[in-house]
C-alpha cells in the first residue's frame, strides 16, 4: 500500500503533467492564448481534486446509508461511481467554461465529452508509468496485509 505522502506526489504529478499536455494543446487546437487555457486548466484542476474528494466520501456515506457493503464492489457498481462522478463534475466544469472561454453550452459540453474520453485514457498510461517509476516496494506490500 502506498504512503499517504506517496499518493499526494501521485496526484499532484498526474495534476500538473495533464496541464502541461493539455495547455498547449488545448491553445493551439481552441485559437485560445495558453495563459487562458492554462488558467481554466488550473482552476478545473482544484476543482477536481476537491470534488474527487466529496464525492467518494459522499458515495461511500450513501452505500452505508443504504445498508451495503463498500466493497467488494462489482462492475454495476463502479459505472454507476464512475457516470455519477461525471455527471457531477460536468455541472461545475461544464458553466466553467461557458464563463472563462465565452462559449456556448454546447461548445463547452463538446468540450467536456472530449475530456471524458481522453482523460480515463491518460489515467491508465499515467498510472501505469507511475508505478514503473516508483513502484512499491517489498516491505510496503508486506506492512499493507497486516
Amino acid at each position: 500500500m502506498r504512503s499517504n505522502l506517496d499518493r499526494l506526489r501521485h496526484t499532484l504529478f498526474y495534476e500538473l503533467l495533464l496541464l502541461a499536455i493539455c495547455t498547449p494543446l488545448l491553445s493551439s487546437f481552441l485559437h485560445q492564448p495558453a495563459a487562458k487555457v492554462g488558467g481554466i486548466g488550473v482552476v478545473l484542476s482544484l476543482l477536481a481534486m476537491m470534488w474527487n474528494y466529496a464525492y467518494n466520501l459522499a458515495f461511500d456515506k450513501t452505500l452505508i446509508g443504504l445498508g451495503r457493503p463498500l466493497y467488494p464492489r462489482g462492475f454495476r457498481l463502479r459505472m454507476i461511481h464512475a457516470a455519477l462522478f461525471e455527471i457531477g463534475f460536468m455541472a461545475v466544469t461544464i458553466p466553467a467554461v461557458i464563463w472563462w472561454l465565452n462559449y456556448t453550452f454546447w461548445q463547452a459540453l463538446a468540450l467536456d465529452a472530449a475530456f471524458i474520453v481522453m482523460v480515463p485514457i491518460y489515467t491508465l498510461i499515467y498510472n501505469w508509468g507511475y508505478d514503473l517509476i516508483f513502484p512499491v516496494s517489498v516491505g510496503d506490500m508486506v506492512e499493507a496485509g497486516r
